[in-house]
């Protein structure tokens, strides 16, 4: 067996973490969102260490205000998120104005621990593409999704650079690309041209178990493929019963989170204590942030999903 079990025990190498999205945090715009200082108040109640800023806009970027309201939760932001289209050239004036605005913000704020062997300290800036509708109908069939052509595909590549640049030059800040359903790095082979075009030292990796599940990889593989650029990690579990509804369908991501396709860890179809025997044999040190998209009206369950997800972690030694 590959990856042999049982494994030494983690616990003091990483830290469980989580994000807004649990609370069905996605985009800004939605009249249903939940407060943020409820989103702090309910992660720190769930025992939670530290939690992702969620999308531009979403956490005011008030220093001040945010610090106070971290430290009456006594929690830490271990990222902030750059979640917009990526490809149009005219967008890098306004992905430098959020690249300047989350990094000003988190650069400031009281740093999460450093563990022994993390390969760079949080907070970092994950960046996602997203915002193209023919490909946020194609989200899970690689065969369907169109691909971006070499001149947009260098559109995008200079885009995700500029931002990276800025917020290690400019703020000490580790920026993590994050393959996501619906954009234009989701499938292995745009992962390895991502991970190939964009240099080492100007950025990593954040690879999300569920959205390469969903894409169609084996999470605990394309963590191996990509070791050496793998920085920071998500966690998330999928009901394989409403997956496979959701492929026979012509449906955007979000509304395949809505209805329930995203479930808490160990209840689905991904192969947790394959990832956890591979992580502790490569030595991963860092943080982990447990996710579950939801839509934002159906948050009766969070704490509960959240606590069989902890519950079920802890259980395989993280």
């Amino acid at each position: 067996m590959l990856f042999p079990i049982p494994v030494p025990p983690m616990n003091e190498h990483i830290t469980i973490t989580t994000a807004p999205c649990c609370w069905g945090v996605d985009d800004v715009r939605n009249p249903h969102l939940p407060a943020w200082d409820r989103v702090l108040a309910e992660a720190a109640r769930a025992g939670f260490g530290g939690l992702e800023l969620g999308p531009y806009g979403y956490l005011p970027l008030d220093t001040g205000r945010v610090r106070a309201a971290l430290a009456a939760c006594n929690l830490t932001i271990v990222a902030g998120t750059i979640f917009d289209d990526l490809v149009d050239p005219a967008q890098r004036p306004n992905l430098l104005r959020q690249t300047a605005g989350i990094c000003a913000l988190i650069s400031a704020l009281p740093k999460p621990a450093r563990h022994r062997g993390q390969r760079f300290p949080a907070p970092y800036l994950t960046v996602m593409d997203w915002g193209h509708e023919a490909r946020d109908y194609a989200a899970g069939h690689s065969d369907r999704a169109p691909r971006l052509d070499p001149a947009a595909w260098a559109g995008m590549l200079a885009n995700i650079r500029a931002i990276a640049q800025l917020a290690r030059d400019g703020y000490g800040v580790r920026a993590v690309i994050h393959p996501h359903c619906g954009g234009h790095i989701e499938f292995a082979d745009e992962i390895e041209r991502i991970a190939a075009d964009v240099p080492a030292g100007e950025a990593g990796l954040c690879l999300d178990t569920g959205h390469l599940a969903y894409a169609g990889m084996y999470p605990v593989q394309a963590i191996a493929a990509w070791w050496e650029r793998t920085d920071y990690l998500h966690f998330k579990d999928i009901d394989p019963a409403k997956f496979a509804e959701t492929m026979g369908r012509r449906i955007r991501f979000f509304e395949a989170c809505g209805a329930g396709v995203m479930c808490p860890i160990g209840r689905g179809s991904i192969d947790y204590p394959a990832i956890r025997a591979l992580l502790a044999e490569r030595g991963y040190a860092g943080y982990i942030t447990v996710e579950q998209e939801r839509d934002p009206r159906n948050t009766a369950s969070i704490l509960a999903d959240l606590a069989t997800s902890r519950a079920y972690l802890q259980r395989l030694g993280f």
